[in-house]
């Protein structure tokens, strides 16, 4: 009898979380997206705690202080704004506010999009189509221009920025989840589940939900570029997030005055904006191909082929 814990398997044959670290190590354009988001996620969640204070005082002083002038001190390496504060510590807590509208509207819409998804695709040509027509309405509307009638009548605030951006991206969701549920509900297992008699939720939830969850993931991963980019744009017109909050994309519209003073306003936080969104657009290419089982062998071959 074969010993298990004793076979020669790698660790791009195993399961789980060591299977895609392998993986994702070998992909060196993926694993450098991946540690950039994380540092970036990291600064989001605790930067605030340490620089909110230095990032809201004001020194008239240093005002529109250049980059990389350290006489005033560390926070100054990026420059300081037209009221002297520091543009590092600025960029750091407004990354609180972009990636939490970005990860609450994509969270948003992704459970919204998915649930009526499930439903459209697995219940019948009747649900189906009522699902499908409010999809339908929803993308008949530009989605600037319903974000801007929204934001205008509730008012430019971190919740309704969420909903608006989230409404707007339903569709997307609801859609693709369909698609997936319709040839997934013909395979043999989830036959064997209804002849067995499970019930039409324990099958969803149960057997359907964990086939397509992996592409709900990769369109999500990279629908977060789109949901950041979409907001920045916002904040850009003066229809998104307002003062004393602070976003990227608000931070470049602070610094379009003095594009022929103080460049550097707009340029670190439309850099930010820049690297953030290419780290999500590799890291999803990568997950788009290991999380695909039909797939996963190109990123499995590498290790093979150096062998």
């Amino acid at each position: 009898m074969t010993d298990i814990s004793q076979t020669n398997a790698s660790p791009a044959e195993l399961r789980g979380a060591p299977a895609l670290l392998a993986m994702l190590w070998r992909d060196k354009f993926a694993f450098v997206s991946a540690v950039v988001l994380l540092i970036i996620i990291i600064c989001a969640l605790i930067g605030p705690v340490f620089l909110g204070d230095l990032a809201a005082s004001q020194n008239l002083r240093g005002r529109n202080s250049p980059p990389f002038d350290l006489s005033r001190g560390w926070a100054f390496v990026l420059g300081g704004d037209s009221l002297g504060r520091p543009v590092l510590a600025r960029l750091i807590v407004a990354a609180q506010s972009t990636m939490m509208v970005a990860a609450g509207a994509v969270f948003s819409a992704m459970t919204v999009g998915a649930l009526f998804g499930l439903v459209a695709g697995y219940m019948g040509k009747n649900v189906s189509q009522l699902v499908m027509r409010l999809a339908d309405v929803i993308m008949s509307f530009p989605s600037l221009l319903l974000a801007v009638v929204v934001l205008y009548l509730l008012g430019p605030s971190v919740p309704n920025m969420i909903l608006v951006l989230a409404i707007t991206r339903i569709p997307i969701y609801l859609r693709t989840t369909r698609a997936e549920v319709l040839e997934v509900r013909e395979r043999m297992f989830v036959q064997a589940a209804v002849v067995m008699g499970a019930s039409h939720w324990r099958i969803i939830f149960r057997h359907i939900l964990p086939i397509i969850a992996p592409t709900l993931v990769t369109i999500a991963t990279l629908d977060f570029a789109f949901v950041m980019l979409a907001e920045s744009s916002l904040s850009f017109l003066g229809i998104g997030i307002q003062p004393p909050n602070i976003t990227w994309g608000l931070m470049v519209s602070q610094g379009r005055p003095y594009l022929n003073t103080a460049w550097w306003l707009a340029f670190w936080p439309g850099l930010m904006i820049v690297i953030t969104a290419l780290s999500l657009n590799l890291l999803s290419n990568w997950m788009r191909v290991a999380l695909d089982p039909a797939q996963r062998w190109r990123l499995e071959s590498r290790k093979t082929g150096h062998d």
